[in-house]
């Protein structure tokens, strides 16, 4: 909004900072930041009045759970969504149809998480909305904005480590899909524990900022030999934007959480980083970069896959990091040691860049 302002102004003066996207990138960040801080105390005082007894706990998750986060409102993920909307809108170039398509997948994954929320606690129960209903929603919104998406770039589908880019015609759709769909789902089975999801997700977010900056300059992308998208630059932005809101969110949600993010943030989330890779063709790298989210998925599909053929659990309870929390260790030590291989996994995504 205030760079098309600017740009209408023919950026004068100090207005001309606005056409530097390092410049929109870091006010949003704190843009966000602020917003965040702002609104959370009386998002969370209203959360708590309207839920009563808070965010349902499964009865069959680690027994410490039902005492020390019984009671504690969920769908904070609304504090994130908007600190999120709002920098975004405020600071991005709303000519770019990139960042509406990944705001368009943000904000339908968070309708869906907060229908499954609303659900959850209008019931009393840790089921909401069916699984098979969510993921039908959440493939249709991803498809429609993977059209989008491919309807303004390509449709090939790029390897880490080479330039070899295979061109997969109208199944790549399907494929950016899948991808978003799967990621979303992904950072909603990641979000155990306080702030185990949300470090994570802003170290994704800081890489694919970089990502999203050198794919949409075509000096560093030719130098770096990685495919240019024209336009993928102001999804470094949004990705500011939307570090500034779960940086705002952390603040509260720091052990001992005074709100969960619950799936209306987990969804929109992972969306959000499905959808950006599938801007900047580094959907393989996603991969690698988020494979902490990855891990914790694979390890429920081990761990159901087990169970019905053989009659036996691999692990001691799955999503994985309750597997770390049922062998003694403390809440705090599983969380700041996935950070790490978080920031480990990050550091090896960017590596890809150069390596070709």
């Amino acid at each position: 909004m205030l760079y098309i302002l600017a740009e209408a102004l023919d950026f004068p003066g100090i207005l001309n900072l606005f056409r530097y996207i390092t410049f929109r990138s870091g006010a949003a960040v704190i843009t966000a930041l602020a917003i965040g801080l702002v609104i959370g105390p009386r998002m969370i005082s209203w959360l708590r009045l309207k839920q009563g007894k808070g965010q349902p706990i499964r009865e069959d998750g680690p027994a410490s759970h039902l005492l020390t986060k019984r009671g504690t409102p969920t769908m904070g993920g609304l504090m994130i969504l908007i600190s999120l909307t709002i920098s975004t809108l405020l600071w991005m170039n709303l000519e770019n149809p990139f960042v509406w398509a990944c705001l368009f997948v943000t904000l339908g994954f968070g309708a869906i998480g907060f229908s499954d929320d609303y659900s959850k606690v209008s019931k009393g129960s840790h089921k909401g909305v069916s699984g098979r209903t969510r993921l039908l929603l959440e493939f249709i919104i991803a498809g429609i904005a993977c059209w989008a998406i491919t309807d303004v770039t390509d449709t090939r589908l790029y390897f880490p480590f080479t330039n070899f880019g295979l061109d997969l015609g109208p199944f790549y759709i399907l494929f950016a899909a899948f991808i978003v769909t799967g990621f979303g789902n992904a950072v909603n089975l990641t979000d155990g524990l306080d702030g185990l999801a949300t470090m994570p997700v802003i170290i994704a977010a800081l890489t694919f900022a970089l990502i999203a900056y050198l794919v949409g300059n075509i000096r560093f992308s030719d130098y770096l030999g990685i495919n240019f998208v024209n336009g993928a630059g102001d999804l470094t932005v949004f990705l500011g934007a939307l570090i500034g809101a779960c940086l705002a969110f952390l603040w509260y949600n720091a052990p001992p959480a005074a709100v969960f993010m619950g799936d209306t943030g987990s969804l929109a989330l992972g969306g959000a980083l499905g959808s950006v890779a599938v801007v900047t063709n580094h959907e393989i790298v996603l991969i690698l970069v988020g494979g902490l989210f990855v891990l914790e998925t694979v390890s429920v599909i081990v761990q159901v896959a087990s169970f019905k053929l053989t009659g036996k659990r691999v692990f001691k309870m799955a999503p994985i990091h309750h597997h770390f929390e049922q062998l003694g260790w403390p809440e705090s030590t599983v969380v700041i040691r996935f950070w790490i291989v978080s920031i480990v996994l990050a550091l090896a995504g960017l590596a890809t860049l150069k390596l070709r």
